[in-house]
């Protein structure tokens, strides 16, 4: 079984995020063959193309943390039935300047949590439809959109609920089943 590096977006800025709790859960939940790391998203700059000629340091290093894993993992909440403006901005970031797209042929996976009841289903299909454009192959199914209750999830990552943990972990090999099949595709010439 191949071995993946796994980089994941967690789309709120909240200490106390319930997504940055998810995104536990998802670590301790993984198959052993994908090794997940976090690429923060809480010092970028707002973005503009002024920066283009000149990149932030911060910025560098975040579009290189895309760029140096296999797939990416994205972990967010929905916000005004769309994607926070923080992770719309950290998106623009990797995927400027024209031409110098980090997410492009970047396997990727969308996950989220809310206490909605529809979870975070209509931010997921706006950020679905911001990585299609970005040339990020997706993993569409099995679609995740967890309604959050506030014994669902530990601080740690445990996840109280066996029927939510059986469908995490099942998300999970599914990722690393899509991350293979992904970067298998030949690329056209």
């Amino acid at each position: 079984m191949a071995k993946f590096e796994v980089g994941y977006v967690i789309g709120s800025l909240a200490s106390q995020s319930i997504n940055r709790r998810l995104a536990l859960a998802l670590v301790k939940l993984a198959p052993s063959n994908l090794r997940l790391r976090e690429i923060p998203i809480r010092d970028l700059p707002l973005y503009s193309y002024d920066y283009d000629s000149n990149y932030p340091e911060v910025a560098n290093r975040f579009k290189s943390a895309i760029a140096d894993t296999d797939a990416v993992l994205f972990v967010t909440p929905e916000y005004n039935r769309s994607i926070p403006g923080a992770l719309k901005n950290a998106i623009d970031w990797a995927s400027r300047p024209y031409g110098q797209n980090a997410f492009t042929r970047k396997p990727s996976a969308v996950i989220g949590t809310s206490p909605g009841l529809i979870g975070t289903a209509v931010g997921q299909q706006h950020l679905r439809t911001v990585l299609g454009f970005c040339d990020s192959p997706q993993m569409n199914a099995p679609e995740a959109y967890i309604q959050f209750t506030p014994d669902l999830i530990g601080d740690d990552g445990e996840v109280s609920r066996e029927s939510t943990a059986e469908f995490l972990k099942t998300f999970m090999v599914e990722f690393s089943g899509f991350i293979e099949r992904a970067r298998t595709v030949p690329v056209p010439a």
